[in-house]
């Protein structure tokens, strides 16, 4: 009997191997996206549990399988938007790796810095396609996690951004944003905008919504032409805001169009149509279409979050730890067979 283990691979194990790789970060989203467009990429749907519609209180199971690299797993993964209220994490969650040449799995992983990462990630690399050229300004309606994290991959990106603007329902979250970056990076201006979500829009070149609400919050006259719009979680943003859009990019419409974001509000309200949408970023990464076309566009991005980016993470994780000792290996099923009569 042939027998089975996994690698155990915490938080702390992720963060060690990513550690002054950015580029190596959005390298993972950017070439998942190339086997997403070269069709080397089963995607089931993604099973979502709400326990509570107001607050989008959820659990998701997100399956995906890398068919060339003969990997399959999931990520569980809670989303639990009234934890903001309380000062508790609103997004957890593990990875599950396996191969698929025997079916065996292979690793559990942490899935929580992860998921921060690639969810900024994806939109970093649309950014990198999408941004006006040389962007100076970014706005952050949201000073959570994942608005930080944003902010460190789009800041490498694009080391011409001089003016970070930050607007949250709590003072204390907009100075801890500002404390924590600032010190790291010399060269931007941090501005508080102390609430005032306005503030924090206009007159800039990349806004990001990163909020753990259900809340409209982004308005369409504070957007301008030759803005990049980096839609990250839900119902962020008004309806005109979409509809002020010259172009409007997914991350994969088919699995955006039948959830709670604005635009599939918007979709199953019949106020957007299949033929509204540009592109999907793949298409865009893969050359079909263009991206940014010049200066004057202002372009809305939506994010939805696609688990077979997940899955590229994990097992490049999960191949990292390999090469570098890292990890805690428990074995599942030992080589013994078990003794039936046990059981009697």
């Amino acid at each position: 009997m042939k027998e089975v283990s996994i690698k155990i691979i915490n938080q702390n194990e992720v963060a060690a191997i990513f550690k002054n790789r950015t580029d190596y970060v959005l390298k993972i989203v950017e070439d998942a996206f190339i086997k997403w467009a070269n069709n080397e990429v089963l995607l089931p749907d993604k099973i979502s549990q709400i326990f509570d519609q107001q607050t989008q209180n959820r659990i998701n199971c997100m399956p995906a399988t890398l068919l060339k690299d003969k990997v399959s797993g999931m990520k569980w993964v809670s989303v639990f938007p009234a934890n903001a209220l309380k000062g508790v994490p609103n997004v957890s969650g593990v990875m599950l790796l396996s191969e698929i040449e025997t079916g065996f799995p292979q690793a559990v992983i942490d899935g929580t810095l992860c998921t921060r990462m690639r969810t900024a990630a994806v939109g970093a690399v649309a950014a990198k396609y999408l941004a006006p050229r040389n962007p100076q300004t970014i706005g952050f309606l949201g000073a959570g996690e994942e608005a930080r994290m944003h902010f460190i991959l789009l800041k490498h990106l694009f080391p011409t951004i001089k003016t970070c603007r930050v607007a949250s329902r709590k003072t204390i979250s907009e100075n801890s944003f500002i404390n924590e970056l600032s010190a790291a990076v010399t060269d931007v201006e941090f501005i508080a905008c102390r609430g005032d979500y306005s503030k924090a829009a206009t007159n800039t070149d990349i806004i990001v919504t990163a909020i753990s609400g259900q809340v409209p919050l982004l308005k369409a006259k504070d957007v301008r032409s030759g803005t990049l719009y980096i839609h990250v979680g839900g119902w962020e943003d008004e309806y005109a805001v979409a509809q002020k859009a010259d172009k409007i990019v997914c991350d994969d419409w088919e699995s955006s169009k039948h959830r709670t974001q604005t635009i599939s509000r918007m979709y199953v309200e019949g106020l957007l149509k299949d033929s509204d949408i540009y592109a999907n970023l793949a298409e865009i990464i893969s050359g079909k279409k263009s991206g940014r076309e010049n200066n004057q566009e202002f372009i809305y991005f939506n994010s939805v979050g696609l688990s077979f980016i997940d899955l590229n993470f994990a097992n490049e994780i999960y191949k990292q730890a390999c090469s570098m000792g890292l990890g805690h290996d428990i074995i599942l099923t030992g080589a013994d067979p078990i003794n039936l009569k046990d059981f009697i």
